[in-house]
């Protein structure tokens, strides 16, 4: 069996877990082992029936009123009774903040590691060989897992599509998981001022970079980002002279994303900034620069300026809106 992690705050789902089911879906196809989510919720969950609409083999609640506020310790005293009543092969995640803060705690319930951020994979007769990016991308390392089972793997947003899983019906199980005294107490989540913006939700993104030359022109993509529907976002050096705000930071340090339209606006394609849009379905990049990196990963390119493409963009998707 593989058990899958669904992440959500107060039974709104984090998206990055149907992309967690759809890698656990193609990898049970492959292996000939079913497939189980597992929801922690700590009273009545109403995102049970939607999770159930997926070609699964069962939801699994995992119930304690500790759980109804996440904490590492609540979620790994949950995730270990699940795993030791139901005995998987592999528990796989979405490698979002929270699975990184408690993820490697389960593991090493179990004696075992965590293979992080992962990918792809590769089915070698049924063994399964893991790659993960390392030194920020600029290497991919193969990762296999030995000894007894289970095994955690966590996927990089982007590395499956949740679009992708397979619809069904799957039976709901609820079951009363034991959780011991919690060592921390949660506070209030920290929330600036203005509402951050969650671009990993994105499916269309509009990026600048240092070719926007000044503050004033972003508003140039903006118009951009307009017609299409799109979300704003940067590279970090936009962000760190403060031209637009941080949450807005795509990189190694700001966001991964992984729309279905990425435009990349003047941004010549840095490592850092590459792996955290890389998994973009459709690349789209506008550089002066012939040689810039990222026209090494773009679907679409055009090379020249970007205040005479993007006007030209924009009045042609007008057109095209009728």
């Amino acid at each position: 069996m593989i058990l899958v992690f669904i992440e959500h705050k107060d039974c709104v789902l984090n998206k990055t877990s149907l992309e967690a089911i759809t890698a656990a879906q193609t990898i049970g196809k492959e292996l000939g082992l079913q497939v189980a989510a597992v929801i922690p919720c700590g009273g009545e969950c109403s995102l049970s029936n939607d999770i159930a609409s997926y070609d699964i083999a069962k939801v699994i609640v995992a119930k304690n009123e500790k759980l109804g506020t996440y904490t590492p310790d609540g979620y790994t005293d949950a995730f270990a009774d699940i795993i030791r009543k139901e005995n998987p092969k592999y528990v796989i995640m979405a490698h979002t903040y929270q699975v990184r803060d408690f993820a490697p705690k389960l593991a090493a319930r179990f004696g075992k590691e965590v293979v992080g951020d992962v990918i792809r994979y590769k089915n070698d007769g049924g063994k399964l060989t893991f790659t993960r990016r390392i030194f920020l991308g600029k290497l991919d390392a193969d990762f296999t897992v030995g000894g007894d089972a289970p095994y955690f793997v966590t996927f990089q947003s982007g590395a499956f599509r949740g679009d992708n899983a397979a619809k069904g019906s799957a039976a709901v199980e609820n079951v009363e998981v034991s959780v011991n005294d919690l060592r921390m107490k949660p506070e209030t989540p920290f929330q600036e001022a203005k509402a951050s913006v969650d671009l990993s939700k994105s499916e269309i993104i509009v990026a600048v970079g240092r070719g926007i030359k000044s503050q004033e022109n972003i508003g140039v993509a903006q118009q951009l980002a307009d017609v299409l529907g799109a979300d704003l976002a940067a590279s970090r050096p936009i962000c760190d002279n403060e031209w637009l705000p941080i949450d807005r930071q795509i990189g190694s340090s700001g966001q991964t994303v992984a729309p279905k339209v990425y435009i990349a606006l003047g941004i010549s394609g840095a490592i850092q900034h590459i792996v955290g849009m890389k998994n973009a379905s459709t690349i789209i990049a506008v550089n002066k620069d012939s040689e810039a990196p990222i026209f090494d990963i773009a679907d679409y390119g055009i090379v020249g300026d970007l205040f005479e493409a993007v006007p030209t963009m924009i009045e042609e998707i007008k057109k095209a809106k009728g």
